[in-house]
């Protein structure tokens, strides 16, 4: 009986048949998380190009207006918008500025007007004549600037939901990852560009 058992133990240590099978079920998990992870990256790579491309794209059609209605800033915020797809799981925060640096002994930055777009409503952002801030190599008296702002947070897709419910854990550490340009542009076919009804 002892034998017997000895021998059907040596013979089942022996046997090679499985370990590819038990080989495959540990290596499957590690590669599926090195797969998905590679491809969350390479999305929230593309998605933050895409958000640098708004600010660039926004600021490139406003400053080849002579002058603009809130309506055609709405348009071409909605235009930016919709450089984002296919990513939809958040939506972009645009602001557009338009800056006069005044020709006082010690220049202030003005804003002339201002409009955005948040959760794809728009409105008025800062208002007429407030003070505001430019990089120190743009403060150059009496010019006129546009200044595009473009925000996203960014929702990997394995913390998304369409219940929008709070995630907890690790996933929760990758929740929201923020992602921002700001572009400033001179206008290029006038010295400003005036907005009657913004």
């Amino acid at each position: 009986m002892i034998a017997t058992i000895r021998k059907t133990t040596t013979r089942l240590l022996r046997d090679r048949r499985g370990i590819a099978a038990i080989e495959f079920a540990l290596i499957v998990p590690i590669l599926l998380i090195m797969y998905f992870i590679t491809m969350e990256a390479s999305q929230a790579i593309e998605t933050n190009k895409k958000v640098s491309r708004i600010g660039s794209m926004v600021a490139d059609l406003v400053t080849q207006q002579q002058s603009v209605l809130a309506a055609d800033l709405d348009a071409i915020m909605k235009i930016g918008t919709s450089t984002l797809q296919p990513y939809n799981r958040s939506t972009p925060q645009i602001i557009i500025t338009a800056i006069q640096v005044t020709t006082d002994t010690t220049p202030k930055v003005q804003v002339v007007w201002s409009r955005k777009v948040v959760n794809g409503v728009s409105s008025v952002d800062a208002a007429k004549n407030t003070i505001t801030t430019v990089p120190d190599s743009l403060k150059i008296a009496g010019t006129f600037l546009i200044r595009v702002e473009s925000d996203l947070t960014y929702q990997p897709i394995i913390t998304w939901s369409a219940d929008a419910k709070k995630r907890t854990g690790l996933v929760s550490a990758f929740d929201k990852i923020p992602m921002s340009e700001t572009y400033y542009l001179r206008p290029r076919r006038s010295q400003t560009i005036p907005c009657s009804d913004c």
